[in-house]
């Protein structure tokens, strides 16, 4: 028995309902502090959910009045915009799955090594002219300051648990063996390690160690979890989008109208 109008539009409405994870995520990911500073992959993620979005009207509008080719340019539309989310979902996964931190006698935050990471979020970060306007935009964030108000003291600040990019961008890295002052402001051994961080560590409160491969290596591994975070939700979303294209489909082909079903029979007998 063909489902009715109403049943069919409710169906295709919970499209529209999908879409919000895709919509939410991507804002989300566009408004935080680090992630606003790099321009990844939010507009995609945005512009996928807003084509779910109004594919999704399409359908539900299709559904309650029976307009047959707005169901078939859903169907068709939805199928290319799943494909694409479930290469955006699995992309996602391919690319932040490397990178971890690594641990520092006597500290209890992580350090990170920007060999670590995928090389398309290394290219991200690696050329001059993007890193520029990355460090510009991280440089004018509370991210380093606030420190400073939360640590006073030396072992308070080591036994301290930092986010990466304040353990990356914030402070020299520990095998440079620099004396602490206060989070942002340290002494350099006489001896300076030949690394090229600890060449770029200033006590400028504009540079400390932005142009550092530690700060970009941070950087990244505060977009990873952000972005693994996100997949998560998109992964959801398009579990649910698959399960509602099998139901709509099956939808469409029990409710087609007499008339469709009534050309269909003589065309073949």
């Amino acid at each position: 028995m063909p489902l009715s109008n109403n049943v069919i539009g409710c169906i295709n409405f919970i499209t529209v309902l999908l879409s919000i994870p895709v919509i939410g995520a991507g804002i989300w990911l566009a408004i935080g502090t680090v992630n606003s500073c790099v321009k990844l992959l939010q507009w995609p993620v945005i512009i996928l959910g807003v084509l779910i979005l109004l594919v999704g009207l399409a359908g539900f509008i299709g559904g309650f009045w029976r307009i047959t080719w707005l169901l078939v340019v859903y169907l068709i539309a939805m199928l290319i915009l799943i494909v694409l989310l479930g290469c955006l979902v699995g992309f996602i996964y391919m690319v932040t799955i490397r990178g971890s931190g690594h641990p520092e006698p006597s500290r209890a935050y992580l350090e990170y090594s920007l060999q670590d990471f995928s090389g398309w979020l290394r290219r991200r970060v690696q050329r001059s002219y993007k890193w520029e306007r990355i460090r510009t935009c991280l440089s004018t964030t509370t991210i380093c300051p606030e420190l400073n108000q939360r640590y006073t003291l030396a072992q308070d600040f080591f036994n301290a648990h930092l986010d990466p990019i304040q353990s990356g961008c914030c402070k020299p890295p520990t095998k440079c063996g620099f004396t602490f002052v206060n989070p942002t402001y340290w002494i350099s051994p006489i001896d300076m390690s030949a690394d090229m961080d600890c060449l770029n560590w200033s006590n400028d409160q504009n540079t400390l160690c932005y142009t550092c491969d530690s700060c970009k290596a941070g950087l990244l591994a505060n977009i990873k979890v952000d972005w693994l975070k996100a997949d998560i939700f998109l992964l959801l979303a398009l579990i649910g989008l698959i399960i509602v294209y099998i139901i709509g489909c099956c939808a469409f082909r029990n409710a087609e109208t007499e008339d469709i079903f009534r050309k269909y029979k003589q065309g073949y007998t």
